[in-house]
């Protein structure tokens, strides 16, 4: 196993890594929208937010090697399901290859954040 690091996503704030590459497989962690040249909440509103989390699991798939083409499962996470239908304008933007997914509605998310998206994707063989 090796730990992704990389300054383009948020820094793990716990004892965890912001993504795990096993194999070809890529794992990020939960990417909340955190911008993270500042470490600020990005907006506040579900659309500002989704796409500052999409931006972050796209920089932990980058520095994996992978991207967000390749990515294969996702699990999302919204604080209000009411959300849901501006969630997935800004989600079918980033993941473009419909990848498998879950979405559930969660009672409170870190930094008190709106969404939260975790993905699985593949790194390409050479």
């Amino acid at each position: 196993m090796k730990k992704i690091v990389t300054t383009e996503a948020p820094a793990a704030i716990g004892p965890y890594s912001q993504g795990m590459i096993l194999g070809n497989m890529v794992f990020s962690s939960g990417q909340i929208p955190v911008v993270p040249a500042t470490g600020e909440v990005a907006g506040d509103t579900i659309t500002t937010q989704a796409e500052q989390s999409c931006k972050n699991v796209a920089a932990v798939l980058q520095a994996a090697g992978s991207s967000m083409e390749k990515v294969v499962k996702t699990t999302c996470f919204l604080a209000d399901m009411g959300d849901f239908g501006e969630f997935n304008k800004v989600y079918e933007t980033y993941f473009v290859s419909c990848p498998a997914r879950s979405c559930v509605a969660v009672k409170t998310l870190p930094k008190g954040v709106l969404c939260e998206i975790e993905a699985i994707a593949y790194i390409e063989e050479v």
